[in-house]
């Protein structure tokens, strides 16, 4: 039989956010997916966390962060009160919980990705072409 340790015991070295106690502070991308992945081992979730299942959670989260500023106009989306920013951090970190989970279940490295699709929209959206302007690529 496997005994596994608790997360907490997990995240000893990751040191708490100012003002968050008990919130280990991530470094990089592979101290989350490593951290998230105990998190879901220690409570058996790993059977729900299909990729089909993981792409739709994430989506049902993004789908909250965008609610929050749904009907705030421009100025107010850039002012956010305290309770506010709260409430758009939590669904940010939903959203960023569920692509770390996806990517570690495909094994694909997000940082390795987020690199290649940069330098593809370098070449798609050149900076002399379309600086000022908020056109698809294909319409230039």
């Amino acid at each position: 039989m496997c005994i596994r340790k608790p997360v907490s015991a997990q995240l000893e070295h990751v040191a708490p956010q100012a003002g968050l106690a008990d919130s280990p502070r991530m470094r990089n991308l592979e101290e989350l997916k490593a951290s998230v992945r105990a998190f879901v081992m220690e409570r058996d979730w790993e059977r729900f966390h299909s990729p089909k299942n993981l792409a739709m959670a994430l989506s049902v989260e993004a789908s909250e962060l965008v609610e929050l500023f749904q009907w705030l106009t421009e100025e107010e989306s850039a002012q956010l009160d305290d309770a506010q920013r709260r409430r758009v951090a939590e669904e940010m970190a939903d959203v960023l919980w569920f692509l770390v989970r996806l990517s570690d279940r495909l094994d694909i490295d997000l940082l390795q990705a987020a690199g290649r699709k940069l330098a593809a929209n370098a070449e798609k959206y050149p900076a002399d072409r379309v600086r000022g302007q908020a056109k698809k690529y294909s319409d230039y």
